[in-house]
């Protein structure tokens, strides 16, 4: 198996696992076969179509390549089906989408340096394509996107896509500085879940007491 095979295999898995996570919300939401489908799609390749267009790459690899969304709607679908039997497999699910996060972390950023973004613009386009389908899936299931509000998951993404960019820099672009990338993200993201990391979140004050509601005066 040459090297391009192996992560052309290792990209489509990554994006099977996305279109189940986005298909499993859609079953919960109770949509039709075609929105399970449609949201389950949005959420495998929203991620690398909001890349490839920031970066001016079109047609997006997700229309160009038609084993992309072969491979998104034929998992979206098989869920939509089997969601029971797939909702006893949460554990490993999770495993399996760290390890997407951690893969497409590193391609978005170095496809973001390959097209001569600078520096802190990969950055942020490598965590986009990790985490934009995530996004895609909660607001079309009328969610506030959960990367966005507890999970240490937009952060892992961004620290992984520094690395790359850090890596790229001092010239150690190899196969084995990648892979330690990805691993970065998943070990990352892995520890976050196990210990229920979290980002902070604001501190609210309630309400001042006004000791009830007072009539107008006499």
């Amino acid at each position: 198996m040459t090297t391009s095979t192996a992560l052309l295999l290792a990209d489509l898995a990554g994006v099977a696992v996305f279109a189940a996570s986005g298909a499993s919300a859609a079953v919960a939401k109770r949509l039709d076969l075609f929105g399970v489908v449609f949201v389950g799609f949005v959420a495998a390749l929203g991620g690398g179509i909001v890349r490839d267009l920031v970066i001016d790459e079109v047609p997006p690899l997700a229309f160009a390549d038609w084993r992309y969304a072969t491979t998104a709607a034929v998992t979206a679908g098989a869920i939509f089906w089997l969601h029971p039997q797939f909702a006893r497999l949460r554990t490993t699910v999770l495993v399996l989408d760290a390890a997407g996060l951690g893969l497409f972390t590193v391609a978005g950023t170095l496809k973001a340096l390959d097209a001569q973004v600078p520096p802190v613009g990969a950055c942020l386009i490598g965590m986009i394509t990790a985490i934009g389908g995530g996004l895609c899936r909660d607001l079309l299931t009328g969610e506030i996107p959960v990367v966005l509000r507890r999970e240490i998951y937009a952060v892992a993404a961004l620290a992984g896509s520094i690395v790359v960019v850090l890596l790229d820099g001092l010239g150690y672009a190899g196969p084995i500085p990648l892979v330690a990338a990805v691993l970065l993200v998943f070990g990352v993201r892995l520890v976050a879940l196990r210990r229920r990391w979290s980002a902070p979140v604001a501190a609210l004050r309630p309400p001042p007491r006004t000791g009830g509601i007072t009539g107008p005066p006499d």
